[in-house]
C-alpha cells in the first residue's frame, strides 16, 4: 500500500507496503499452493515492513511464519541488505522493503518475496532504486536477486509493486512503477536474474504513476491492474486511476476516472473484491484527502468489460458509525477478502486520524461486509484503537490494514498497524474479533495487501 506520510505517522511509517494477489491456478504441481507460502509447508506467511535491528540502516522487512496453530509470532525473522545473500548494502535513507509484493516466481514450490528499495543509491546514481526477489526455500527467505531496471525504469525504481498471472499463461507477472512509469515485467523469472519481457506502461498524455494493484475484475480468469497517477494535460492536473486489462500479451489500455481535480499526493495502493458476488471483481479507491480530509471510498464496480458504475461511501454514509470531519482520512488503507466466510469480499477502511474520546488521532477501523447489492453502510462494523489497548494522541490506528486468511477457517483474518503496536483479529460469521487477538512483532511500516 502506498501513501503519504503525514505529521502524526512519522514514526510509524518507515516504509510503505504492496499489492499481491492470488494467481489463477499452478503451471505445474511443483507450483506453491498460496502466493505467501514461503517455506512451502502449505501455511501462509506474512512479510512486512519492519523496524531496523540496533546498530543498522536502510531497511527492514519482517517475516512471521505460520504454523498449523497460527503465526509464530515469538520468533520473526528479518531481512534487510545486510543479511547474508541479499545484494546491496544498507544505507542511511534508504527503505528496503518499502513495497512488497510475493507469488512462486520460479514455479519451484516456494513463494518467493520481491522487495521494493526506491531510495537505493546504485554507483553515482542516487535515488535509482532497487527490486530485489528474495527466494523462498524449504528453510524459508533466503538469498537474493536483483531485477534489472530498463530504460527510464531508473530512478525511484520500486516505488509500488503489483503480483499477478497477467497473460493468462500461468507464470506470475510484475508491474513496477520506476520513472514515473509502471513497467511489465513478464514472467518467467530466474535466479540468475533474467525474466520474460519487459514493456512500459504509459499514457500518451503527462502521466507519472504513483501507486498500483491487482485482481481479477471482467471474469476472464487474467489479472488485471489498475495504477494510480497523476495526469498532466495543459494546465489541468488531476489525479486519476487508470484500468488496464490483462491479455496474452500483456495489459491493454481501459478506463480511467477522476479522483481529485487537483494534486493532492499520493493515494492507497487500490483493492480488488466481489462485493456483490456476481463474479466480476470491484475496485476499491482510497481518497483520503476528499473534502479537506474528510475522506471517502469510490467503488468502481466491475463488469465483463471492465470497470462500469461507481458508488461512493463515506463516514456520512447511512449506517456507518462515527461522522466525517477534517482531517479523518477515511480510507487511507483499505484492504478487500472475505471476512466472515459467506463468499462475498469484505472491505476494511483505516481511519487513522479520527478523534477517539476525546483523544486525537487515535484512530479506527471500519469493516464494510459485502453481500446483495454489494457494500453498504448497514453492513458496517466500526472497531476503535482501544482494541489495542491504552494509548495517548497520535496513536494512528488503521494507517495501515490487511484483510487475508492467515488461520486456514475460510475467515480473513484482519491486521491493523498503528504507532504504538500492531494487532491481527481473528476472523468470525460477522466482524473480527479481538477475542485471541494477537500482537505482531516489529511492525515499523505497512503491511502489504
Amino acid at each position: 500500500m502506498r501513501r503519504s506520510t503525514t505529521t502524526a505517522l512519522v514514526a510509524a511509517l518507515l516504509a510503505t507496503g504492496v499489492t499481491p494477489v492470488f494467481l489463477t491456478g499452478p503451471a505445474s504441481a511443483a507450483v506453491a499452493g498460496h502466493y505467501d507460502d514461503f517455506n512451502g509447508d502449505g501455511r501462509r506467511d506474512l512479510a512486512y515492513g519492519g523496524y531496523n535491528d540496533v546498530d543498522r540502516k536502510g531497511g527492514t522487512v519482517t517475516v512471521v511464519y505460520g504454523t498449523a496453530t497460527g503465526l509464530d509470532t515469538a520468533h520473526p525473522k528479518f531481512l534487510h541488505q545486510d543479511s547474508a545473500g541479499i545484494p546491496g548494502a544498507g544505507e542511511e535513507d534508504d527503505q528496503f522493503g518499502e513495497s512488497l509484493a510475493s507469488a512462486d516466481l520460479n514455479k519451484d514450490g516456494y513463494a518467493d518475496l520481491v522487495v521494493g528499495n526506491s531510495m537505493e543509491h546504485v554507483g553515482s546514481d542516487d535515488y535509482r532504486g532497487t527490486v530485489t526477489v528474495v527466494w523462498g526455500s524449504k528453510s524459508g527467505l533466503s538469498g537474493g536477486t536483483n531485477l534489472t531496471p530498463v530504460g527510464g525504469a531508473g530512478s525511484y525504481f520500486g516505488r509500488d509493486l503489483a503480483m499477478g498471472d497477467f497473460t493468462g499463461d500461468g507464470s506470475p507477472d510484475l508491474a513496477v512503477i520506476g520513472g514515473g512509469e509502471t513497467w511489465l515485467y513478464r514472467g518467467p523469472f530466474t535466479k540468475s536474474g533474467t525474466t520474460g519481457k519487459v514493456s512500459e506502461i504509459d499514457k500518451e498524455s503527462g502521466w507519472y504513476s504513483t501507486a498500483l494493484g491487482a485482481g481479477k475484475v471482467d471474469g476472464d480468469g487474467r489479472t488485471d491492474l489498475v495504477v494510480i497517477g497523476t495526469e498532466i494535460t495543459g494546465s489541468d492536473i488531476r489525479e486519476r486511476a487508470w484500468f488496464l486489462k490483462g491479455t496474452s500479451s500483456g495489459l491493454a489500455a481501459g478506463a480511467s476516472r477522476t479522483l481529485s481535480d487537483r494534486q493532492e499526493g499520493l493515494y492507497p495502493s487500490p483493492v480488488v473484491g466481489d462485493f456483490d458476488k456476481n463474479g466480476y471483481g470491484d475496485i476499491a479507491l482510497g481518497v483520503p484527502d476528499k473534502d479537506n480530509g474528510k475522506g471517502a471510498v469510490t467503488i468502481w464496480r466491475g463488469t465483463a468489460s471492465g470497470p462500469g458504475t461507481s458508488t461512493t461511501v463515506t463516514q456520512a454514509t447511512s449506517g456507518v458509525s462515527g461522522s466525517p470531519e477534517a482531517g479523518d482520512d477515511f480510507g487511507y488503507a483499505i484492504s478487500a477478502a472475505d471476512a466472515n466466510g459467506d463468499g462475498y469480499a469484505d472491505l476494511a477502511v483505516g481511519v487513522p486520524h479520527e478523534d477517539v474520546e476525546g483523544l486525537q488521532d487515535q484512530g479506527g477501523v471500519h469493516v464494510f461486509r459485502g453481500g446483495s447489492g454489494g457494500l453498504s453502510g448497514a453492513r458496517s462494523s466500526w472497531i476503535a484503537q482501544t482494541v489495542l489497548g491504552p494509548a495517548d494522541s497520535h496513536a494512528a490506528f488503521g494507517y495501515t490494514v490487511r484483510l487475508r486468511d492467515l488461520t486456514a477457517d475460510g475467515k480473513a483474518d484482519l491486521a491493523v498497524g498503528a504507532a504504538n503496536g500492531a494487532l491481527l483479529m481473528r476472523g468470525t460469521g460477522t466482524v473480527p474479533t479481538k477475542t485471541g487477538a494477537i500482537i505482531l512483532p516489529e511492525l515499523g511500516g505497512s503491511l502489504p495487501d
